[in-house]
């Protein structure tokens, strides 16, 4: 019996966001960005075609996930401690003493508690797994992505379909 992966990894794989993590004790970071850098591999059988998943049709579905994300503020909308609101045109963001406000389409609210890089890899993950079944009716066995914050800072997130 064989294993099979497609790996995808080059430098269109790319996005630059700001985000802030809740850190332990309460402490909340700064506003910072990053330049991210994506690298996804499916793991599954060979189809009828003899492959797990077309690397076009791959690649195309993680672009567009990640232009989602590109040049924007990645805001968590699942961590209690974080009060996050989207006015007409804006978003007002409380945590403690601190507040910020920022247009709303310079935002993306994602469902997570903190926008670690191992939750952006997570969901990541999750949106190319249904773009995946939706677009071509395949679902990889294992979904691996990677997304590098800076040179040798990196978070992976294995998800296993099912």
């Amino acid at each position: 019996m064989s294993d099979f992966c497609i790996r995808i990894a080059n430098d269109s794989l790319t996005f630059a966001a700001a985000h802030f993590i809740i850190l332990e004790g309460g402490i909340c970071e700064r506003l910072h960005g990053h330049d991210f850098r994506v690298v996804a591999e499916l793991h599954g059988p060979l189809n009828e075609n003899q492959y797990v998943v077309d690397f076009l049709a791959a690649e195309e579905a993680l672009k567009a996930i990640i232009a989602e994300l590109d040049h924007r503020v990645l805001l968590p909308t699942g961590n209690p401690a974080i009060r996050v609101a989207s006015g007409a045109n804006e978003v007002e963001v409380i945590f403690a003493d601190r507040r910020w406000v920022f247009p709303q389409d310079d935002c993306r609210l994602l469902p997570m508690a903190n926008t670690t890089t191992e939750l952006l890899a997570q969901h990541v993950g999750q949106q190319l797994l249904a773009a995946l079944k939706s677009s071509c009716g395949i679902v990889p066995d294992r979904a691996r992505i990677e997304i590098a914050e800076g040179a040798g800072h990196a978070a992976v997130c294995e998800l296993r379909s099912g």
